[in-house]
């Protein structure tokens, strides 16, 4: 047996109250651990949500946790007892036979070394190799995990690449040494679906390659079903089921599995609303009906030959021009929503944050125009601009990034309505921010409280709650909930949706995730490098899709999304 943990407890001291240590256990409940065997050549995957311990139990074979954690138990590694392991035992073992790729590269990479010498590290610390040997190694692991032009790669910087491309990269840092375990960290979530396929099918071909087994941690049983021979399910930090891949997806036998594989939009079948893990394991149906769009809803927003460059500089003196969008139109109505879709560097978020004049518009005239309440957005002032942003909103992927930490969710809240002078007084806005927490499902004690203090999907409703303190008609949504537990992206979801029907508002969607897509949109918008491909009601983009490169889309997506239909 290549790794083998048994009775894992995990704890977190929290200070001393009268005198006596407060602890928190994130792994195990009680004296009852986490158990479970890798053996060679086989990928094991943790799934459960966030807060599950998945991401702690992996951490912990590596000790790769805080200076306040406590491990109870056994973690053996090729029969070596790892918790008695001391620090220098453990940092041999690090890179060397076990090494780790993380979900989000551009924190996990150095952004003040290259490519190259954050690749070359392992290759000298742990083989011995020159300089000049490892940058050899380097440059043959990056064409190994598919880089493109990979020579020059080793020159690059982490901002320098796309997200596919750094979490190529990471998986070439972790391949250095050709390690016999190999964890990754939801290595996929935030990746559009054909970057994600493209990263499942390298990890799976370099496991078979190299002989290595790998621990796969993931809260998307979907995309576990592609990858994993045997699954172990967590929830609260124990183990709630676990058994081979097909057994979990055929006959789940805990009701926390069958609601983790149910609680996902599918691209099957659209429903008026998403039923929640609680709402499986209680049996309970929600029993709401769609409300059904107005075809004669006001429009809100109209986009014609929207157009966008970037000048990039090549050489001392020249520059040339990168056309990030090319000519794209819509329409949107009151209540409706526009799904825009495609891969990363497709164009759909600099198309967004352009309608925003978050970009400046390129060309003047020739930039297109975007009509709001009968004024071209293109053509506005900054100062003709700001009582427009009142009524446009945005939310952004990553709360954490886009929520000051510095303040308060009060201070969050109130703080737009103060620009705009909404509100008779400080009194009248602070109550106006305590009623949209409840909106948005949170209690009026998180006022006080800071962003850090919050989950990822609560720090997702506060933003959402910032938007609405302006009263907005639009909401341009970011890949809004792709970094989020199907759970808590479930909930989100549903929400979005009940402040549509309640007050209204017109959405564009901007989303890699074609299920939560036909969830939310009424029509979709598909790009690529730039220009729109193919656009038509959501139905018709899913079920009969015109276009090869829509079709490609279609077939990246995982096949667990349409088991569980």
């Amino acid at each position: 047996m290549l790794l083998r943990i048994q009775d894992l407890r995990v704890s977190f001291r929290m200070g001393a109250v009268d005198g006596v240590m407060q602890r928190v256990q994130a792994v195990g409940r009680g004296e009852v651990g986490v158990s479970f065997d890798v053996p060679e050549n086989t990928t094991i995957a943790l799934v459960g949500e966030s807060g599950s311990g998945k991401s702690v139990t992996a951490m912990a074979i590596l000790n790769l946790l805080p200076d306040n954690a406590e491990r109870q138990g056994a973690i053996r590694f090729m029969e070596r007892d790892l918790l008695a392991a001391s620090l220098s035992e453990l940092q041999a073992l690090r890179g060397r036979d076990i090494a780790c790729v993380f979900q989000d590269p551009m924190t996990s990479l150095n952004p003040v070394f290259s490519v190259g010498q954050q690749i070359c590290e392992p290759l000298i610390r742990h083989l011995g190799l020159s300089a000049k040997q490892a940058m050899a190694r380097a440059e043959a692991l990056l064409v190994e995990v598919g880089m493109p032009e990979p020579k020059r790669r080793l020159a690059a910087y982490p901002h320098e690449l796309s997200g596919g491309q750094q979490q190529r990269v990471m998986i070439a840092m972790a391949l250095a040494c050709e390690p016999k375990l190999l964890i990754a960290d939801e290595p996929t979530t935030a990746l559009d679906v054909t970057i994600q396929r493209q990263i499942m099918e390298l990890l799976a071909r370099l496991k078979d390659k190299h002989h290595m087994s790998m621990l796969f941690i993931s809260h998307d049983l979907g995309v576990v079903g592609e990858i994993a021979d045997h699954v172990v399910v967590m929830r609260e930090g124990t183990v709630r089921e676990q058994g081979p891949v097909a057994r979990i997806f055929a006959a789940p036998q805990d009701a926390y599995t069958l609601a983790l594989l149910a609680c996902r939009p599918t691209l099957e079948r659209r429903g008026a609303r998403l039923m929640v893990i609680d709402d499986h394991i209680a049996g309970h149906t929600p029993d709401v009906a769609a409300k059904p769009k107005d075809p004669r809803a006001p429009v809100v927003i109209a986009a014609d030959a929207l157009r966008k460059s970037f000048w990039l500089r090549t050489g001392v003196f020249g520059r040339r021009e990168f056309k990030a969008v090319k000519g794209a139109s819509f329409s949107l109505r009151r209540g409706h929503t526009l799904g825009v879709v495609g891969e990363s560097g497709s164009g759909k978020t600099t198309m967004g944050l352009t309608l925003l004049r978050l970009h400046e518009p390129s060309g003047g005239p020739a930039g297109g125009s975007v009509m709001f309440d009968g004024r071209d957005l293109l053509s506005l002032s900054k100062r003709e601009m700001l009582p427009v942003r009142r009524r446009i909103q945005v939310v952004f992927q990553n709360p954490y990034a886009s929520l000051n930490p510095r303040f308060t969710v009060g201070q969050t809240l109130v703080e737009p309505m103060t620009i705009h002078r909404i509100g008779d007084n400080a009194a009248d806005r602070e109550a106006r921010a305590r009623a949209l927490l409840g909106k948005v499902g949170l209690d009026e004690a998180a006022m006080q409280k800071y962003p850090h203090e919050f989950s990822g999907g609560q720090r997702q409703r506060i933003a959402i709650a910032r938007c609405l303190t302006l009263n907005p008609e639009l909401l341009v949504l970011d890949e809004a909930v792709s970094a989020l537990d199907v759970s808590v992206q479930a909930q989100v979801l549903n929400l979005l949706k009940d402040l549509q029907d309640e007050l209204g508002l017109a959405y564009i969607f901007i989303s890699h995730d074609l299920a939560v897509v036909r969830f939310m949109a009424d029509e979709v918008m598909v790009m690529r490098n730039g220009e729109v491909v193919e656009q038509a009601d959501v139905e018709q983009i899913l079920d009969r899709p015109q276009q090869e490169y829509t079709r490609g889309l279609m077939a990246a997506i995982p096949r667990g999304y349409r088991a569980v239909a």
